[in-house]
């Protein structure tokens, strides 16, 4: 079984039936099948939170995480030992990226996963993780 990080990006493009939105059904398929493992950072869960609430509304941000909670994805929270947010802000200190991206790549390092994106900034950590580009 693979272990797989969705980025927001993933997640968005899937709610707003945008380009990459049949592949992370499929992905959703195959985690539900047990074929893979889905995590997604608590941090960009509340990016995906946030993002809906500001375009849309509170109401649209609570009925998208009770569609998140439904799928086979585990939320992965902050532990005390902070290497999450110790490898996360590595790469926001090295790299040009969004904090929060800079979460689902460190979720991606420390679990030797594939990361589930579009988002082109994550071609700069594409040589430290392996990147699995929706299209």
């Amino acid at each position: 079984m693979a272990t797989r990080v969705l980025d927001s990006w993933a997640l968005m493009a899937l709610f707003m039936d945008q380009t990459g939105a049949e592949q992370v059904e499929n992905i959703l398929i195959r985690a539900e099948a047990g074929k893979d493992r889905l995590l997604l950072s608590a941090v960009n869960w509340g990016e995906i939170y946030y993002s809906i609430h500001r375009a849309v509304s509170k109401e649209a941000a609570e009925a998208k995480s009770r569609d998140i909670a439904a799928m086979p994805i585990q939320i992965m929270p902050i532990n005390d030992d902070l290497e999450l947010v110790r490898q996360a802000a590595i790469f926001k200190a090295t790299k040009r990226m969004a904090y929060a991206d800079c979460f689902a790549a460190a979720l991606a390092k420390l679990n030797n996963a594939e990361l589930i994106t579009g988002d082109e900034e994550f071609r700069e950590v594409s040589g430290e993780i392996k990147v699995h580009w929706l299209r």
